[in-house]
């Protein structure tokens, strides 16, 4: 066990010295010297970055990256059999890895670009043409780079839920083969559906604040359907199989509800705002306005 616990402080002693190093990274880049704009220009509005979205979205990253490792990890390590602890633990961070990979190669692009209503184009194929200045049109007050980070964490935490369902039951290489192409094929597809600007599922009215579509039901269903396909596990029903620390569990539990209550919190927070202030004649944005206040409990008055 202490071989154990060493190698999971010195994994999220790295991840944690990474994070900080790409947000430093990120923060100190100079900005590129904008072209002198001609006399007919003059009068071209500012740029509608907002620091205060931004720096929110930053800390938004990290709580939902913070809801896989350790809260995930954790919380499914604490359930399965003592000899399956590092393996479950792993496999987070393992999905993390690789969805990163995958998210900056070509998953975003297909996720939220224009192509067709069913999937996306790839105009941003190895994140190109992205600058510290561009914006996507899902999110115009912060950096595209900080919109693709936080749709990036959202894209590790639903395939690692589908690890529930088949702990102790897959080879990890297969495992990462899976999910690789699962969250191309499949994940990437349902998002532009339901959040990509021209997904027919946006475009029907159908509201997904907070990933229940996209993230919930997309891996459940993924997750009972690979559990029916691997079957019982071997000796279930005549061995013991008692969980490992059911205390982690409560402690991943805990850090994975703490990150999702306030991000839930602050899509709430935002999406009121934008309705009240940018688009508030628009009746889309008021029918998404009156679906927020019912869903954050929040007075139709305020």
């Amino acid at each position: 066990m202490k071989s154990v616990h060493l190698v999971l402080q010195r994994l999220m002693l790295a991840m944690s010295v990474l994070l900080l190093l790409t947000l430093s990274a990120v923060a100190q880049a100079p900005a590129p010297a904008a072209p002198v704009a001609p006399a007919a220009d003059a009068a071209a509005p500012a740029s509608a970055i907002n620091s205060g979205d931004t720096a929110w979205m930053l800390t938004s990253v990290a709580l939902v990256l913070m809801m896989t490792i350790p809260g995930l990890a954790l919380f499914y390590g604490g359930m399965v059999r003592k000899m399956n602890v590092l393996t479950t633990v792993m496999q987070s961070f393992a999905i993390t890895c690789l969805i990163t990979v995958l998210w900056t190669v070509v998953t975003y692009s297909f996720a939220f670009t224009t192509g067709s209503p069913f999937l996306g184009g790839m105009s941003r194929f190895l994140l190109y043409g992205m600058t510290l200045d561009t914006v996507n049109d899902l999110a115009k007050t912060i950096p595209e780079s900080v919109y693709m980070c936080f749709q990036m964490t959202f894209a590790i935490i639903t395939p690692a839920l589908i690890c529930g369902a088949i702990a102790d039951r897959m080879k990890f290489s297969a495992l990462l083969w899976f999910i690789g192409l699962w969250a191309v094929c499949v994940y990437a597809p349902i998002a532009h559906w339901v959040w990509g600007a021209d997904g027919f599922l946006n475009d029907a009215g159908v509201l997904d604040f907070a990933g229940g579509t996209v993230v919930h039901i997309n891996s459940g269903v993924a997750g009972l359907m690979a559990a029916l396909v691997m079957g019982k596990r071997t000796g279930y029903g005549t061995e013991p199989m008692p969980p490992h620390n059911l205390v982690l569990s409560v402690i991943g539990a805990l850090v994975a509800v703490g990150g999702l209550v306030r991000v839930q919190c602050r899509f709430c927070d935002g999406g009121q705002r934008q309705c009240r202030h940018g688009n508030g004649g628009n009746p889309d944005c008021n029918r998404d306005r009156r679906a927020l206040l019912d869903v954050c409990g929040v007075d139709r008055k305020g």
